[in-house]
């Protein structure tokens, strides 16, 4: 590793260092108390549950007591039943005084009971002190209050100790009557359900017990919960952590503790069972952990993450290795590119850290268990996808010089080899190729043949006059129809290769609608001078860019390829052959096995079985040669569908030799960038996989909100920033690297990139899952869609698209409570509709072949994407 690079690490590290520093600085809060004056005493234990019947052990119970000894004066219950009745003389033992509570609710049967092991109770121990009837049983809404004062008065009857009930202030601001028939205001105070910042908890807390303190003067107030929790779902401005729960409740007791209230602190130790009720946010009111360790300092000063520097030290130590091995190889790389690729480490290893963190201290359950392998998975897919988009982002832009530029070779003119082109042909246009077959004759090289190869065309009115024009071009031009004809346009190349001259070294192969520059043989064919060379390949172009909108947009999305990314993989050696403007080397070609029949992208799998035995491909980002683009968006699609669908078909087929296991002799920067070449394609297979999984997420949250809660905001982050980033990249790069020459075009450009999508996904998906689809030819010059048409052409996006719509509508107009989570995760469900949207978009703009490339309509889409 050089100087530089060290230089980078260091500097980098140190920001990193500090920004945790600065996140984590301690702040001093009052100390905790000694002896505070209660806490609410739940002893449920791991797995234990009051709703399933699974209750803690005397034993159990009698441990919890023995932990607060000296660390309380009394504790609150709030259930006579099964072991719970016995918490009473259990804390007898250790001196701890206890205010004795008994479950209200609508089961009128129960209640009894509740009420008469109170009683008991009450009159065998004298430890306890005060009695809760109930405990927002008119929050709730389960008996009228008519009928709670009787079950209140029933028990102040029968004890001498003060009697109450449990309720929220406003419940006691409301029902004046209910504070006539009790010994004091047994009231709540839990101002993170109220959405309040932790910063004005403590004041609201006091006014209101101000307000109540007038309301009711000759009331005693007992503080019967008082609490924040340490993790869970933020409500609006409620922020629930270890370091918010430490901050409110050490204030809270300085001031109660001068003021001289009683209170009972919600609560000692966490109960994850309260999930049901509560949602995920019941589990975390504990000062201490469900294995009883406290979930903050007491009186030291709070830190919000106390663990900081050891998770700094990992994410660093992550992001150095990362990356290590991503400039390893990049030695080109200028000091501003290794500092991009640098800071794009630091930052993600940064973020994975702390959300492993945040999630891993959480209660998990199964189905938590199983949602976070799935979160986790996501999060490292997405963040290998930015990794390798920022890679060649970076070896686009910053780089001292190109390791493998095109550099002209001159041969003499009696020096250069035959070249045989092959031209495959299926009920095309005939108009069409005699254009195509015109244009090669005016090739400026000595020594060529042009072989075309007419397969499985069922019409004669389109394949004769073909036939007809190679006659008057003369011999060098040599015409076949071939019915039938196996394996597509893999078979008809290897008939041609099969016929070709026995004096052609060089074999050539160009679609049927491109018209050659006259210099592309003579330019390109002495780069075979050196033996290791098999492919030389110029990039597809495309000369109807201005025929209407529809295909400028098209034209702009397909140069980032042939650009940037064959421009990237050029320098490794690792090029993704195309079948059209591509030479061959006959022998490399013969000695590869020619064309594969079984794969529906022959090209690009007969380009990595030549890297595989140790061949060199040339690659010059000039145009040698022009064709047309597809019509219509529904033919656009087909074109990517069976690009990505050829790749994932390589994928199984090459797996072994991609990932090493079987010996090539592929490098590592060569299996390196065809996985990081596939990885986009991947990555919107699993997008849609997401999405499917998100809008059955967001029912839930509708139906179910207790049980389905928004996903954290940090991993709800991962799919924001990828999508970001990758937007950011194409326009930056489309102008950095002057790909295209206006911004309308560069977002015009990204637009068409993201409608292609679903496509894509699916393509993946397919692949995944069958061997072999019918290959399709991709039409040009073909009648143009009607309206309605295109519109169909985008049915399952516009479908996906509205869906999307609903749910976050839903989602955002059933949910009382904003919150950062929520909000992250409606514009989550919102900007995953972004690339249906473009899809529609796209179609429409393909239904319209007379709107011209420089209306109006292409810089309009932008906005329209936007909203």
């Amino acid at each position: 590793m050089n100087r530089a690079n060290i230089a980078i690490i260091i500097i980098i590290s140190i920001l990193s260092v500090s920004m945790w520093a600065f996140f984590n600085r301690p702040e001093s809060e009052p100390p905790w108390p000694e002896t505070i004056m209660g806490f609410c005493f739940s002893p449920f234990q791991k797995n234990q549950d009051p709703m399933r019947q699974t209750f803690p052990s005397p034993e159990q119970i009698e441990s919890d007591l023995a932990l607060l000894v000296g660390k309380t004066h009394a504790i609150r219950t709030y259930s006579q039943e099964k072991t719970l009745a016995e918490i009473p003389k259990l804390a007898k033992k250790y001196g701890i005084n206890v205010a004795i509570g008994a479950w209200i609710g609508d089961d009128l049967i129960r209640n009894q009971r509740e009420v008469e092991l109170l009683l008991k109770n009450s009159l065998e121990n004298s430890n306890i002190v005060r009695a809760f009837i109930g405990n927002e049983v008119i929050l709730r809404n389960e008996l009228p209050v008519s009928d709670l004062i009787k079950y209140i008065n029933y028990v102040r009857r029968r004890l001498e100790i003060p009697v109450s009930t449990a309720e929220p202030w406003h419940i006691w601001l409301k029902y004046p009557e209910l504070a006539k028939n009790v010994d004091f205001i047994g009231v709540h105070l839990l101002p993170f359900w109220e959405e309040l910042p932790v910063e004005k908890a403590v004041d609201y807390c006091f006014k209101r017990l101000d307000e109540l303190k007038k309301k009711y003067p000759d009331k005693p107030i007992v503080i019967g919960e008082v609490g924040w929790p340490s993790q869970g779902r933020t409500r609006n401005q409620a922020v629930a952590t270890p370091a918010n729960e430490a901050r409110f409740l050490r204030r809270f007791l300085d001031q109660a503790t001068k003021e001289g209230h009683i209170y009972y602190v919600m609560e000692a130790f966490d109960q994850p069972w309260k999930r049901q009720d509560e949602g995920g946010v019941g589990a975390y009111w504990g000062v201490y952990n469900l294995e009883r360790q406290p979930k903050f300092v007491f009186t030291q000063p709070i830190i919000k993450i106390p663990e900081w520097r050891i998770l700094a030290g990992i994410s660093i130590m992550v992001a150095i290795i990362t990356m290590t091995m991503i400039i390893m190889t990049s030695a080109t790389l200028n000091i501003r590119g290794r500092s991009f690729i640098a800071v794009v480490a630091f930052s993600l290893a940064t973020v994975a850290v702390w959300a492993t963190y945040d999630y891993i201290h959480q209660y998990l359950t199964v189905q938590t268990i199983l949602v976070g392998i799935l979160i986790v998975s996501g999060m490292i897919g997405v963040i290998i996808v930015l990794l390798t988009e920022a890679h060649e982002w970076a070896e686009t832009i910053w780089v001292s010089e190109r390791r493998r530029a095109f550099k002209p070779v001159h041969m003499d003119e009696d020096k250069l080899p035959m070249v045989s082109i092959h031209l495959p042909i299926y009920n095309e246009p005939p108009d069409m190729i005699i254009e195509t077959l015109d244009a090669l004759t005016h090739l400026d090289y000595p020594k060529y043949e042009v072989i075309i190869v007419d397969n499985n065309t069922k019409d004669p009115a389109v394949w004769q006059p073909v036939e007809a024009h190679c006659r008057n071009l003369g011999p060098q031009f040599r015409f076949f129809h071939v019915d039938p004809l196996s394996g597509f346009k893999a078979g008809a190349l290897n008939f041609a290769l099969r016929n070709t001259d026995k004096n052609a070294a060089i074999i050539a192969v160009i679609d049927s609608d491109y018209l050659v520059s006259p210099l592309w043989l003579k330019d390109l064919v002495p780069q075979f001078n050196s033996p290791s060379v098999a492919i030389v390949q110029a990039p597809q172009d495309y000369r109807d860019e201005d025929a209407n909108a529809f295909k400028s947009i098209c034209h702009a999305e397909y140069r980032g390829f042939f650009f940037i990314g064959m421009v990237t993989r050029n320098e490794r050696n690792a090029i993704i052959q195309h079948g059209t403007m591509t030479l061959i080397r006959r022998s490399s070609l013969q000695a590869a096995g020619a064309w594969s029949e079984w794969c529906i992208t022959e090209d690009a799998e007969l380009g990595l079985r030549i890297f595989e035995k140790g061949y060199e491909a040339v690659y010059i980002p000039k145009s040698y040669g022009r064709g047309l683009m597809p019509d219509t968006f529904i033919d656009y699609k087909k074109q990517r569908f069976r690009w990505a669908y050829g790749a994932v078909q390589i994928m199984r087929r090459h797996a072994g030799q991609l990932t090493g296991s079987i010996k090539t002799r592929l490098t590592a920067g060569q299996r390196y960038h065809f996985w990081a070449g596939w990885l986009p394609w991947i990555a919107d297979s699993l997008n849609l996989a997401f999405n499917m999984a998100a809008v059955g997420w967001s029912i839930g949250m509708v139906i179910e909100p207790e049980s389905f809660n928004a996903p954290i905001i940090v991993f709800s982050v991962f799919p924001l920033a990828l999508f970001c980033f990758k937007l950011a990249k194409i326009i930056y790069l489309y102008r950095g690297a002057h790909i295209v020459v206006s911004t309308g075009r560069t977002i015009a450009a990204a637009i068409a990139g993201l409608a292609l999508s679903h496509t894509i996904a699916k393509a993946v998906i397919a692949g995944l899952f069958t061997e072999s689809i019918p290959f399709f030819r991709t039409p040009k010059m073909a009648d143009s869609h009607v309206f309605l048409k295109a519109i169909a052409s985008a049915r399952e996006e516009t479908l996906i698209m509205v869906m999307l719509w609903l749910v976050a509508g839903s989602v955002a107009f059933s949910e009382s409570t904003p919150s950062p989570d929520l909000t992250v995760w409606i514009l989550v469900l919102l900007i995953q509709s972004l690339p249906y949207l473009a899809a529609l978009i796209i179609s429409l703009i393909s239904a319209f072949p007379t709107l011209g490339a420089k209306q109006e309509l292409v810089a309009a889409a932008a906005p329209l994407l936007e909203k």
